[in-house]
C-alpha cells in the first residue's frame, strides 16, 4: 500500500525559540489525536515525532539555524483530504506565530511512496521528476533488460528500459534530431540503424524512400511490446520484420558490424540508437564506455567516406560525460569531425544533446 507524504518547510530570517512556537503547533496535532515524543537533539534544535490512528506519523522540527520543517505521512486508504487540511492548518498557524520572520514557505506536492506505478524518475544530473503515469501496459524481463511501457496522460505511452525513459509517443523531436533535423536527403540511400526497437526511427525513415534500411535490434521483447503499445510511434513497420525498403535483424549488432567490416559493406548513414553515453566515469561504467568505443569504431568503418553517423549524447547538464564522449571521437582508428545540437525531447523534461559525426 502506498504512503502519502506531505512536506512543509519554512525558512526564517532568524532562529526561533521552540518554546514560543511548538505549543501552538502541537495543539493542532492533538486535535487529530496524535501524541508526541520529544527527542534530545543535543543543542541542534527541537524534534518531536507524533503518531496517530491508522498509522499516521508526523515529524515536527525547529532547526537551530533558522528553519521549521513539518513532515506528515499517512497511507493511501486514509482520509488524505483530512490530512491535507491538517497541513494547511499547520501552515496557517506558523504564519501567525512567526509573522515577520518567515522569508520563504515551501509546500511540496504530496509524494506517493511505494505505489504500484512508480511516478518518480531522476534526470541525468540527479534531479527528481514526477511523471503522470497512470497505467502499466507492458512489463517484461528479457535476457538483456527490464522493459516497461507506461501510459502518461500528457506524453502518451512511454518506453522505459531498465528504469530509463527511452521514448514516448510524444517524442517525435527525438527522432527528428537523431535523423539530422530534416537537413538530410535519405532518398535512394543505404541506412543502418543500431537499436531502435521502438520503431520510431524506422517508421520515419521509411517515409524518406531510402534504397534499403537495415535495423539491428537485439531484443525481440522490445519489438513485441512496442508493436502492441507504441503504435503512434512505430505505425505498422514492426508488424513485419521485412518490408519493401527495410529489414529488421533481431541480432547483436557487434558481430554483424564486424561481418560488414570484413565484407567491406558501406552505408550512407549509420544511426546509433542503442544507449545514451554513461553519466558516470566510475569503474562500473567502464564496460559501457568500452562498448560505446567499439560501436563507434565499427560504425565509422562501415560508413561511406561521404556518409554521416548520428547518435544521441545525454542531457545538457551532463557536461563531464559529454566531454569524455568527445574525447573518444578523437581516438578512433579513422579520424573524424563532429557537430552537436540540442533538442527538447518532451518526455525527457530536460534538454538533450545529439551528435553528427563524419570522416575527415
Amino acid at each position: 500500500m502506498a504512503m502519502q507524504h506531505f512536506i512543509l518547510d519554512f525558512s526564517l530570517s532568524t532562529p526561533v525559540d521552540p518554546a514560543t512556537t511548538v505549543p501552538g503547533l502541537l495543539s493542532i496535532f492533538h486535535e487529530q489525536e496524535m501524541t508526541e515524543t520529544v527527542h534530545d537533539m543535543k543543542g541542534h534544535g527541537y524534534v518531536a515525532t507524533l503518531v496517530g490512528e491508522k498509522g499516521r506519523v508526523a515529524i515536527l522540527r525547529v532547526h537551530s539555524h533558522g528553519m521549521v520543517t513539518i513532515d506528515v505521512q499517512c497511507y493511501e486508504d486514509d482520509n488524505v483530504a483530512q490530512l491535507d487540511k491538517l497541513v494547511t492548518a499547520l501552515e496557517n498557524k506558523v504564519k501567525v506565530l512567526l509573522e515577520g520572520n518567515i522569508t520563504r514557505i515551501k509546500r511540496l506536492p504530496v509524494l506517493s511512496r511505494g505505489a504500484k506505478i512508480d511516478r518518480y524518475w531522476p534526470t541525468t544530473d540527479g534531479r527528481l521528476l514526477e511523471y503522470d503515469f497512470d497505467q502499466v501496459l507492458y512489463d517484461e524481463d528479457s535476457a538483456y533488460q527490464n522493459i516497461k511501457i507506461l501510459h502518461s496522460k500528457q506524453f502518451g505511452n512511454i518506453l522505459l528500459l531498465d528504469g530509463d525513459v527511452n521514448l514516448a509517443e510524444s517524442d517525435l523531436p527525438y527522432t527528428q534530431a537523431i535523423m539530422g533535423n530534416g537537413k538530410e536527403n535519405f532518398e535512394g540511400k543505404e541506412v543502418l540503424i543500431l537499436g531502435g526497437g521502438d520503431g520510431g526511427i524506422l517508421a520515419e525513415m521509411v517515409k524518406q524512400k531510402p534504397k534499403m534500411i537495415t535495423m539491428l535490434e537485439i531484443d525481440q521483447k522490445v519489438i513485441d511490446g512496442c508493436r502492441m503499445h507504441m503504435r503512434e510511434t512505430c505505425g505498422n513497420v514492426l508488424d513485419n520484420l521485412k518490408g519493401d525498403c527495410y529489414q529488421v535483424l533481431v541480432e547483436d549488432c557487434v558481430p554483424v558490424l564486424r561481418q560488414y567490416v570484413q565484407e567491406e559493406r558501406m552505408f550512407d548513414y549509420v544511426i546509433n540508437d542503442l544507449t545514451a553515453i554513461p553519466i558516470s566515469t566510475e569503474p562500473e561504467e567502464d564496460s559501457t564506455w568500452d562498448f560505446l568505443r567499439l560501436i563507434l569504431d565499427l560504425s565509422i568503418k562501415v560508413l561511406h567516406p561521404s556518409g554521416k553517423y548520428f547518435t544521441q549524447g545525454n542531457g545538457v547538464n551532463s557536461t563531464e560525460a559529454l566531454s569524455l564522449y568527445e574525447e573518444q571521437l578523437g581516438k578512433l582508428s579513422c579520424p573524424v569531425e563532429f557537430s552537436k545540437h540540442v533538442a527538447c525531447v518532451p518526455s525527457y523534461l530536460e534538454l538533450w544533446v545529439f551528435y553528427t559525426v563524419w570522416k575527415k
